[in-house]
This record gives C-alpha cells, structure tokens and sequence, in this order.
C-alpha cells in the first residue's frame, strides 16, 4: 500500500515535485486528463488488487465525479483522502468513501511553484498521525495550516484562494497609473512587476507586521504619504477589498452548495 495521486497538472505535478525531492518512492500516478474515457473509469494501469494508504484527488472539480467512484474502490480500509478541489465539500467525498478519513484542502496558485499556502479541514474519523500525513504531503507546495470549520473554507477560498489575482491586479493598476503619468509601458510594466515581487519577498522574510513596513516606506512629508492618503481614505483600497471578499465568500458558499 502507498499513495495514489489522482491528477497531475499544476497543482498535482507541484506537489508530485515536492515528494520526489523529499526522496519519497511509494506514489503511483493517473491524470485522468491524458487517458481515455475507459481508463477514466478503472483509473488506468493499476496492478490488480492494488489499495493505497492514501488517494489525493487532485482533479478539477469538473472532473470529480467521473473518478471519485473508482477511486473509492482503491482506498484501504482506515486510508486518507485528501482533495484540493475547489468547492467539494466533506460531505460531498462521505458518499463516495463512506468511513474514510478526509481532509479538504484550499491550496493557492503559488503552490505551483512551491510558495503557495494551504488551508484544511478534516472530518471525525482523520486521526492525529492522517493530519500529519496530509500536512506532509501538503507542505511540498509551501505553508500549511489547519481549521476546525468548515464554513471557514469559504473565506478561505475568497483571500487566499483568490488572492493571487488581487495582486497581478495590483501589477496591472500600478503600471496602468504609471503609463498615465508618463512612463513608457514597458518600464512602468518592469517597475510595477519587480516591485511587487520584491515587496513579497521582503515581507516573506522579515517578521515584521505588514504594516510596520508601509510605515517605514512613508517618510513624513514624502511623495507615499500622499499616494497612502489616497488608498486609505475613506473610498479607498479597504471597501473595495472588504465588498470583494464578501462577494467572493458568498460565490464560494453557493458553488459548495
């Protein structure tokens, strides 16, 4: 008995990288994606009366039902199911591996290279040492982190889950406002892009709050601290963020559903 990795694209072929580094040789792999509809069904090439001690499901969430009924046959008696698919609930994997221990994750698309983060819940029957395996096999895309919640996972979803888009967003604003006030699209591009990948890093890095660095960047009677009066008023940054969590919790809540 070992691991089965169901699903290698992104997030699967990330975590697949990280297992291998770590020396780890007990995984087999089926990417649903790149076989046939039949091997779909039997979740191809597996030696006869293969079991493994835990099945990630790493498939979109679009591809879920098509493999969750096989895979359900290949879980040993006791074993661990993660998944990192969006939107599929504990509830939802009960039916297909009634008895099982089953960890949901919400990991993010820095996973991919290893920086991501990932948040899980588990259900009753996930003991100690399954929570550690998870935590194992999850932390090879980055940081890991445990709620007892559920219903957490929606907001979840909405700030790390979506986060990295907000950021990109950041790149594409920050560059747009400097080619409005004369920047060649190019440099304003390079500047906003390196900027924000070097603040990241620097935040990764240091301990300090995030807020003790803007701060630090704000000389008093400066060029920031008028840009920061800005983003923080009243209409600022801090309502458009607080409305977009809220409305990307509720779509969350609404696809689990």
């Amino acid at each position: 008995m070992g691991l089965l990795l169901v699903g290698c694209g992104k997030m699967g072929g990330a975590m697949l990288a990280g297992w291998r580094a770590a020396g780890r040789t007990d995984t087999r792999i089926v990417d649903p994606a790149v076989v046939d509809a039949d091997a779909v069904a039997s979740l191809g090439d597996l030696p006869a009366g293969y079991q493994a001690r835990t099945i990630v499901l790493a498939v979109k969430p679009q591809m879920m039902a098509a493999v969750v009924d096989a895979a359900s046959a290949l879980l040993a008696p006791g074993g661990l199911v993660l998944s990192i698919a969006a939107g599929k609930t504990l509830g939802y994997f009960a039916h297909a591996f009634p008895n099982a221990a089953i960890v949901r994750a919400m990991p993010n698309l820095p996973a991919s290279i290893g920086r991501g983060i990932s948040v899980c819940v588990a259900n009753g029957a996930t003991t100690p040492a399954q929570r550690d395996e998870a935590t194992q096999l999850l932390t090879a895309c980055g940081e890991v982190a445990w709620i007892e919640d559920e219903a957490l996972i929606d907001p979840v979803t909405a700030v790390s889950g979506g986060g990295p888009a907000y950021v990109f967003l950041l790149v594409e604003a920050l560059a747009a406002a400097g080619v409005k006030t004369g920047l060649p699209a190019d440099l304003a591009l390079r500047l906003a892009r390196s900027t924000v990948a070097g603040s990241g890093a620097l935040l990764d890095a240091v301990d300090t709050p995030a807020a003790d660095l803007r701060r630090a960047v704000c000389s008093p009677g400066g060029t920031t601290l008028e840009a920061i009066a800005v983003l923080m008023a009243d209409d600022g940054v801090q309502p458009l963020f607080d409305r977009a969590i809220a409305a990307a919790s509720r779509r969350a809540r609404a696809l689990a559903e």
